[in-house]
């Protein structure tokens, strides 16, 4: 099994990336939808909300049986969450159906916690580097979502070019699985409650403050570029450009981070010691997001655009603290209850994708407040990383 944990982990990410291109795709495609449905831009913006919402709640059902039992059935299943939407929404004729479904391609976010159990029986030390890989699909997805539309637009016109780039990424979506699934080795994910006595993750101080460590970095991915984009003055290459770089330095920062995340853990081994590497890889990541964050508020100010994508590249690092933080659960809890503490952490940091994009949207009114937010969101992520690292640990409580 050894020699294949590498490839596994790639197949994973190729998974994600084609799950993931759903994430903006139909925003490409903006001038078209406002047409073909009839709609406001206001209107338009559910379609997002309603898919964001969704990553919420692939996280609360977790908690359930919906993901557990086989791996590769729990895979098959949550690709479907994004792909067979896919399939059914060039063909409806109502906008809120469309929202609807969105909503269910939230789902696809639950490969991550679903993924962060293989990566915890596969690897050790390499966790944090395998799970970056991975991870940095996500942003591969968005590039081969955003690149599917500009080439469907270009090639075809008005609700054809919707209608064979939607169609065209859920084929790929299971071709992809279905190769994985040829490839990749299935294990049982339990679904019995933990035998650990006593162990129920939600009563853990540990995993409120440790969930919450991964919070301020969300806030950051999902709202930033939007934000960016609305306030700064920048032709529309430009911000092509800009969307591009800020998507490509989150897939790098993902896995140059994780990499980092490996070295350091390879130190020390122990339970202790894999999550001293975690909080300094998450530590490092937020303290670089600070600086970016400020290069971004200034170029934003001057609409210098060489700065903004200076910001942007920089900024990107905040996704380094993904790897270390998804391999937290497998390294700090009892094996018997890991992959109910995975879900229990993505939920409590995602709850930011349900709560940023309102809030910035609702209560920022200028460029200074928008921005003071931001830089104070890595210093609560390092505040909040250094009480959990002073905690003692649920596998050490319960060991």
């Amino acid at each position: 099994m050894s020699d294949n944990r590498w490839k596994f982990a790639l197949m994973d990410m190729m998974v994600v990336a084609a799950g993931f291109g759903t994430m903006h795709m139909l925003e490409k495609f903006k001038g078209t939808v406002l047409t073909h449905y009839g709609i406001t831009e206001a209107a338009m913006g559910y379609q997002q909300t309603a898919f964001v919402v969704g990553l919420f709640v692939a996280f609360l059902l977790g908690g359930t049986s919906l993901f557990k039992g086989s791996f590769k059935r729990s895979v098959a299943l949550i690709v479907s969450f994004a792909a067979i939407p896919q399939f059914i929404i060039p063909f409806v004729g109502s906008w809120w159906v469309v929202v609807f479904l969105r909503f269910f391609q939230g789902f696809i976010v639950a490969l991550i916690a679903v993924f962060s159990n293989q990566v915890g029986r596969l690897f050790l030390a390499e966790r944090p580097f395998a799970k970056g890989i991975i991870l940095s699909g996500i942003f591969w997805g968005g590039i081969y979502g955003i690149s599917l539309a500009k080439w469907a637009s270009h090639s075809y016109t008005g609700w054809e070019a919707v209608r064979v780039a939607f169609l065209i990424s859920a084929i790929v979506m299971y071709l992809i699985l279905g190769l994985w699934w040829l490839l990749v080795e299935d294990f049982e994910i339990p679904k019995e409650k933990s035998s650990t006595k006593g162990a129920n993750v939600w009563k853990m101080p540990f995993t409120w403050v440790f969930g919450f460590t991964f919070f301020p970095a969300l806030w950051v991915i999902f709202t930033l570029g939007s934000f960016t984009l609305h306030h700064a003055e920048f032709s529309s290459s430009e911000t092509a450009n800009l969307v591009m770089t800020l998507e490509v330095s989150m897939a790098l920062w993902s896995i140059v981070m994780g990499y980092l995340g490996y070295r350091l853990s390879v130190r020390n081994t122990s339970n202790r010691g894999l999550f001293k590497a975690i909080v300094n890889v998450m530590t490092l990541s937020y303290a670089v997001t600070f600086i970016g964050l400020f290069f971004v508020w200034k170029s934003i100010l001057s609409s210098n655009y060489t700065l903004a994508m200076l910001g942007l590249a920089l900024t990107g690092i905040v996704q380094g603290t993904g790897p270390a933080f998804w391999t937290t659960a497998p390294a700090t809890y009892p094996k018997e209850i890991y992959p109910e503490a995975s879900f229990a952490l993505g939920l409590i940091s995602n709850s930011a994708n349900a709560i940023a994009p309102n809030v910035m949207f609702l209560l920022v009114s200028g460029i200074t407040q928008g921005m003071a937010i931001f830089l104070a969101m890595p210093l609560i992520g390092i505040a909040l990383l250094l009480t959990s690292s002073k905690m003692k640990l649920p596998v050490e409580e319960f060991s």
